[in-house]
C-alpha cells in the first residue's frame, strides 16, 4: 500500500457514517429532534446535522476545485431539515459515502487551504492555512466520533441502546483488538 493512498482514511470515514446511518434506523423521529441536555439545547439529530454539513463542506471544495480548493468549515451550508428528518439525514449519508468513495482516485497529500477565521479587537480577517486531503480526512474522523461520543450519552437520556464500538475511535478500535489477541495468545 502506497502511503499516500487514501484508501483506507475514506474506509474509515465511510465506516463512521454507517454507523451514524444504523443510529438514525434505531430512532424515532420524535427522538431525533427532542431538545435534550441541562438546557433543553441539544438534540441527536442537532449533532447528526454538524456532522454531515463539515463532510459536505470538504466534499463540496474538493469537487469545485480539487487541485486549488480553499474551505472554511465554519461557512458551511445550515440545512435544518437534516436535523429534524432522520430519513433525509439517512440519504444524505448515503451520497456523501459515495462522495467519499470518489475520493479515491486522489492523493492524501492532495493539497487543500482551510480559511480560518479570526476575529481581534481591530478587524475579522481569515487566516489561511495549507492543509491536504488526507489531513482532513483524518479531522472529519475524529470531529465525527467526538460528536457521536456526545450522541451515545444523549442516547442513553433516551433509553437507547447502541453498539459498544459507537463512538469509539478507529485507533482505539484496533487497540482493542490488539489487546484482546494478546490476551487470547496469553491464554492459549
Amino acid at each position: 500500500m502506497s502511503t499516500s493512498s487514501l484508501s483506507p482514511m475514506i474506509d474509515e470515514n465511510v465506516q463512521t457514517l454507517a454507523q451514524l446511518a444504523e443510529l438514525l434506523g434505531n430512532v424515532s423521529a420524535q427522538d431525533y429532534q427532542r431538545p435534550l441536555g441541562a438546557k433543553a439545547t441539544q438534540s441527536l439529530g442537532k449533532h447528526v446535522r454538524h456532522i454531515l454539513e463539515h463532510y459536505q463542506t470538504l466534499l463540496d471544495a474538493c469537487t469545485t476545485a480539487p487541485t486549488q480548493a480553499t474551505f472554511d468549515y465554519e461557512q458551511r451550508q445550515r440545512e435544518t431539515a437534516l436535523e429534524t428528518q432522520p430519513d433525509r439525514a439517512g440519504e444524505r449519508i448515503e451520497s456523501l459515502q459515495a462522495g467519499l468513495k470518489a475520493l479515491c482516485s486522489m492523493s492524501q497529500d492532495t493539497p487543500l487551504t482551510l480559511s480560518y477565521p479570526i476575529k481581534s479587537d481591530q478587524a475579522e480577517s481569515a487566516a489561511a492555512l495549507p492543509t491536504s486531503l488526507g489531513r482532513e480526512l483524518a479531522f472529519l474522523t475524529s470531529h465525527s466520533i467526538h460528536h457521536m461520543a456526545l450522541l451515545g450519552l444523549l442516547c442513553e437520556q433516551l433509553g437507547i441502546t447502541l453498539p459498544d464500538d459507537f463512538g469509539v475511535h478507529p485507533s482505539t478500535l484496533r487497540y482493542w483488538a490488539q489487546k484482546s489477541n494478546f490476551q487470547n495468545r496469553k491464554s492459549g
